[in-house]
């Protein structure tokens, strides 16, 4: 027992701690048994009547909530945001002022495109969704491990995710539908190239930084605003696992992350990220010289310097997963006053999204169930419906009205934007792609992680078709010359080394079936 890891041990140290209640029906009425069903004789057929039947195998049949369309895979835990910094004059946000304060949090950290039961260490960015239950409503950062995207039109995103999943007739992932999307879109080369290094397969949850992804609004007590990116740094490091160690632990332990994250907490070892903040004035973004709000590109931290605002810590695990972390529902609409949208597509987009698959998965009143619940819970004019076990008792359901049902507080109004232009749709797939992806070649790999991104995506690119590598090669070629020749070498290395297996194993065969 003792070298067992600690969530191996989970049921035993509940039997410790616990003694076990008296067997109840949904009802609570004490059930006599749940290992034998009611029939006529001890071989004639089951009756209507026995309850405790009907009961388990209708609660059985509805226990599965349809999965999240993305981020359908995570773990989550639960901690503490404390604020070691004075940022008050960038935001009156409640979670982000005070030093010493502290803030409850639940978070959850996922990937992206794979189904609920598909191994943690696959190719794929990791979600990293944070809840922090302020006095003031709950903040909901809902970012990646990755500072940008693939994407800057929400338009495209079913597209995309449709890539990630299976064909439609094969149910198959299928090379063709990813990368023949990848090459007609270049915006996605930069995030394509983070993916495709060593960080899209981060050693654990603990070991991978967050970033709030898009460009908000942040704003001070005296109503000052101004535009904010948020970076979680991991205290534990950055580590990676190689293309080969993720693939192997895939096989050995698909639950690898997930078990990671549990047993480090249960062990005492709580996982902690420091805070920062990116600050843009917004004269400054109005003569910036690329789009400050286009998610698939980053602020020079040159030019806009990291500012430490606290540290997150996970200290307690789940007590369910289901009601915990499967329930948990977090949206980036979730703004309390001090941080604001901002003119970014993807925000935008993701502002109806979130609430609008939550309500579908959980129903409408998801933000009612306790790991959604505000501190000091809801008080407006929405009622009944599925779940509603707090429906606002005997308060009035109208407004405006005379009879004391909450009242408006007009002192949080948001601060005030100003926008001119022609409301058509504008095409942005052309708006500088090769930039920052050059730079991200040039300055931050290198040359050991160099070879690794190159044979990353020449190991899953052979499997698409030849007019789909070379879009995808001359799009790399196009962030450096160096790099889409070593990648198209890389290639052809692999597509003949294919080839020439084929023509043996086919040889073999022949001679077989010939003597």
């Amino acid at each position: 027992m003792a070298n067992r890891p600690k969530s191996a041990n989970q049921l035993q140290e509940y039997r410790d701690k616990n003694h076990a209640a008296a067997l109840t029906t949904e009802a609570g009425s004490p059930m006599e048994t749940n290992t034998a069903s009611m029939t006529v004789g001890p071989n004639g057929p089951l009756l209507i009547q026995d309850n405790n039947f009907i009961e388990n195998m209708a609660h059985f049949d509805r226990e599965r909530i349809p999965e999240r369309v993305v981020h359908a895979k995570g773990a989550g835990a639960f901690g503490y945001f404390e604020v070691t910094h004075d940022v008050s004059k960038y935001t009156k946000l409640a979670a982000l002022n005070g030093v010493g304060k502290k803030t409850r949090m639940v978070v959850r950290f996922s990937s992206v495109g794979g189904e609920s039961g598909s191994a943690d260490t696959a190719r794929d960015p990791r979600g990293f969704a944070l809840k922090f239950y302020t006095e003031e409503g709950n903040w909901d950062l809902v970012g990646n491990n990755t500072p940008i995207f693939f994407i800057r039109d929400p338009i495209l995103f079913p597209s995309f995710i449709h890539t990630q999943k299976r064909n439609p007739k094969t149910h198959l992932k299928d090379p063709d539908m990813f990368w023949d999307f990848i090459s007609l879109r270049p915006e996605t080369t930069h995030q394509v190239m983070f993916l495709f290094s060593n960080r899209g397969t981060p050693a654990s949850y603990r070991h991978m930084n967050g970033y709030g992804s898009h460009t908000f609004k942040l704003v001070n007590k005296d109503g000052e605003a101004c535009w904010c990116k948020f970076h979680f740094k991991t205290n534990q490091g950055i580590k990676n696992l190689s293309d080969k160690e993720a693939g192997l632990l895939a096989g050995q332990n698909p639950d690898y992350y997930i078990q990671d994250l549990y047993d480090s907490i249960e062990e005492g070892n709580f996982p902690s990220w420091t805070m920062y903040l990116q600050i843009m004035s917004l004269e400054q973004a109005k003569k910036h010289p690329v789009n400050p709000f286009d998610i698939t590109k980053v602020w020079s931290h040159s030019e806009y310097p990291l500012i430490q605002v606290g540290k997150m810590v996970l200290d307690r695990n789940p007590e369910n997963y289901f009601a915990d972390v499967e329930q948990a529902a977090f949206s980036p609409a979730h703004m309390p006053p001090g941080v604001e949208t901002s003119p970014d597509k993807m925000l935008q987009g993701r502002l109806f999204s979130y609430g609008d698959t939550h309500r579908h998965r959980l129903g409408c009143n998801y933000q009612q169930l306790p790991v959604n619940c505000p501190l000091k819970g809801q008080h407006n004019y929405q009622r009944d419906g599925p779940q509603a076990f707090n429906n606002q008792g005997s308060a009035p359901n109208y407004f405006p009205n005379s009879f004391n049902g909450p009242q408006e507080q007009r002192q949080f109004s948001n601060h005030v934007d100003s926008y001119n232009g022609e409301c058509r749709r504008y095409q942005s797939g052309d708006e500088d792609n090769f930039s920052q992806p050059k730079f991200f070649w040039e300055n931050v790999l290198d040359d050991k992680e160099k070879s690794d991104l190159i044979s990353n995506i020449a190991g899953h690119l052979k499997n698409a078709q030849e007019f789909i590598r070379k879009r995808v090669i001359k799009n790399f070629s196009d962030v450096h010359q160096d790099f889409g020749r070593r990648l198209n070498e890389a290639i052809d290395e692999l597509v003949k080394g294919t080839t020439s297996a084929k023509s043996k194993i086919c040889e073999r065969t022949f001679l077989v079936t010939t003597k």
